[in-house]
């Protein structure tokens, strides 16, 4: 919600009109207010979790943490009494993104209308008699149902908002958004039934507060994961940056293959947790460069076969350079094998067909992609339809026609814009040699040899960007 769309204003408008409904009916009943007070409180308090010293740092966004009070206030309270407890939090809580104050209502409506939502849904199913009771495992029933609910409606007004502000393609905007969120929710579903269990019993509510104990440490156990990954993607990117400052050609080229074998691993139909890992492969499949002399990746000539066999040891230094790093899994391979061919003409083993490691055949697509679309100083980028075209041509002999199909479908469905890496200009310098028969300093191997690298003595520059196998 950086640059707020009209469109986007008229959304929040609309889920802040509706929260209004949700709450209307508070004056004309009998509503608890001391037990909305207190969950109120409670949940605004546990909102500042994320400034806790014990935490080391905010908690991050969306996470949710707290939503058993909410729910809890769902099993326990008429409709708009339940959906109010949401509000105090939601417009106290730390915003750092502009426009906070419509952030903030925004996060108070959405929060409203799934807390109310839930609370009719789980009154419906006569869950407050079986709370009262307590009535188990019949109290289960309700309760998740609710749970169920409460995720429906936070996935269908998310999705609104990443399509409306966010400007997420609406055929993707709700993808996976309801899957990814359903079991946690379900969980903190469970905490706020023991909460309103416990609340309603001799005990009262100082015994329910005890519920919120595990989940204070589960959300610290979330931090520590999420601070983890952030350290992953920084040793990621400082790898990728020294490649982008010792092969200055290629700059940028290792994150667009890391999106273009993203776009694969999605098209195939991968879980998020490999088809991130895939990602890392495109990005880290050049780190092993690190290794190889910086006047051979620079050089303006054909490199001759002894420095052609020291630079094909890159993918052998990449591999030894990364295999240390346990996060990175099916990505170690990638970055070994990504110069192998179907038909067996590739390195560094020779391996054929299926003996190479399914990441292998997605990043060495992504990678021949990329190189084919991208300008350099030496030769102009060619169209995507072109690169797809030789893709398609060299598939079964060199690329896996899985891998170049799927990559197909994803650019008809997403497109692709490339960056220009060499110059940022986008102009190629005066005096480049770009026949159309050859590239700088091969002239006669032809572009679609030299970056769809056909063989390993045909001057072919093994799917890179026509510099370095």
């Amino acid at each position: 919600m950086g640059s707020v769309t009209a469109w986007a204003r008229v959304y929040v408008a609309c889920v802040v009109l509706g929260a209004l409904v949700c709450l209307a009916p508070l004056p004309g009943g009998h509503v608890p207010w001391r037990a909305v007070a207190l969950l109120a409180a409670l949940y605004a308090a546990c909102e500042q979790i994320t400034r806790c010293p014990f935490m080391g740092h905010r908690a991050p966004k969306g996470m949710g943490t707290f939503f058993p009070v909410l729910l809890a206030g769902a099993f326990l309270l008429p409709v708009p009494a339940a959906a109010l407890v949401a509000v105090p939090g939601a417009l106290l809580s730390r915003v750092e993104q502009r426009p906070r104050a419509l952030r903030r209502i925004w996060r108070a409506g959405r929060l409203v209308l799934a807390v109310g939502a839930a609370s009719h849904t789980h009154a419906a199913l006569g869950g407050r008699d079986a709370v009262a009771g307590p009535d188990f495992p019949y109290a289960l029933l309700p309760a998740g149902a609710a749970a169920v609910v409460f995720c429906a409606v936070l996935t269908l007004l998310d999705g609104g908002i990443l399509a409306l502000a966010e400007r997420v393609p609406a055929r993707v905007a709700w993808r996976g958004l309801f899957w990814r969120s359903l079991a946690p929710v379900v969980v903190h579903g469970l905490a706020g039934l023991m909460m309103a269990v416990l609340w309603r019993s001799p005990h009262g509510p100082v015994a329910a507060l005890l519920v919120l104990l595990p989940m204070y440490v589960s959300c610290w156990v979330f931090a520590q994961y999420h601070r983890e990954r952030a350290a992953h993607r920084a040793t990621v990117r400082a790898l990728v940056q020294a490649v982008d400052i010792k092969d200055g050609y290629t700059r940028g080229h290792s994150e667009r293959v890391g999106q273009a074998s993203l776009l694969i691993a999605r098209e195939l139909g991968m879980d998020d947790e490999r088809a991130e890992v895939l990602r890392f492969a495109g990005i880290l499949h050049d780190v092993g460069k690190l290794g190889v002399p910086t006047r051979l990746l620079r050089k303006d000539g054909p490199l001759t076969p002894e420095e052609r066999r020291i630079v094909e040891l890159h993918p052998e230094y990449g591999h030894e350079m990364v295999r240390g790093i346990s996060f990175l899994g099916e990505a170690r391979a990638a970055v070994l094998h990504h110069h192998e061919r179907l038909d067996g003409s590739g390195y560094p083993y020779g391996l054929v067909g299926g003996q190479i490691p399914e990441f292998a055949r997605v990043v060495a697509v992504a990678d021949a992609f990329d190189a084919m679309t991208s300008t350099r100083s030496y030769r102009r980028a060619r169209p995507v339809d072109a690169a797809l075209a030789e893709l398609r041509r060299c598939a079964g002999a060199q690329y896996d026609p899985v891998m170049v199909t799927a990559l197909t479908r994803a650019l008809a469905r997403h497109g692709w814009a490339p960056t220009v890496t060499a110059d940022p200009s986008g102009n190629v310098p005066p005096g480049a040699n770009i026949p159309s028969g050859g590239t700088r300093g091969e002239p006669g191997t032809g572009p679609e040899r030299r970056e769809a690298g056909l063989g390993r003595g045909s001057g072919a520059r093994g799917g890179d960007e026509g510099r370095v196998p």
